[in-house]
């Protein structure tokens, strides 16, 4: 295993176990990301994702299946990119995740970064983490004022199945 000089990720019931490897031409690391079933460069924001998207299917529920990740959007006629997007069963958008790596505070710019793919997207569920603090809130159907939520959500509140 290659030692990794980023910090680990606090989740509740949650030990990662990850498949990294040396990158070949670039020389840093790579870490295998089973959700776009590639290898990809270990960066900071990569090792978070990496981290709070295992979380999600190992302790959430989410379904490998029903999230992607670096989903291209247009808004306004300008193209976005989610880090990552969580569907219910019938492929409806129900969670947009926005991962930031761990030294970036998370203000209010970046949950505005969020609202905006949220103007194409229109889900219930907000998520923004760095690894170290987890920010999620709930947007009613009417959209509304979003509700700020103590913990993050599983796959049954998401999709209304709890």
């Amino acid at each position: 295993m290659t030692e990794i000089s980023f910090l680990p990720i606090e989740l509740p019931g949650f030990r990662p176990d990850f498949k990294i490897r040396r990158a070949a031409v670039r020389g840093g690391l790579d870490i295998f990301d089973p959700v776009r079933r590639k290898w990809v460069a270990l960066t900071p924001e990569e090792w978070v994702r990496q981290n709070m998207t295992a979380y999600f299917i190992a302790v959430k529920g989410v379904p490998l299946s029903r999230i992607s990740c670096e989903t291209s959007i247009v808004y306004n006629g300008l193209s976005r990119r989610c880090d990552a997007i969580v569907y219910d069963e019938r492929a409806t958008p129900v969670a947009i995740m926005e991962f930031k790596a761990q030294e970036v505070r998370i203000t209010q710019s970046v949950f505005d970064q969020i609202a905006v793919y949220n103007m194409r997207l229109n889900v219930p569920y907000l998520i923004v983490s760095n690894g170290v603090t987890h920010v999620c809130c709930h947007i009613g159907p009417s959209g509304g004022r979003p509700v700020f939520l103590p913990e993050l959500p599983d796959y049954g509140q998401m999709t209304g199945t709890r």
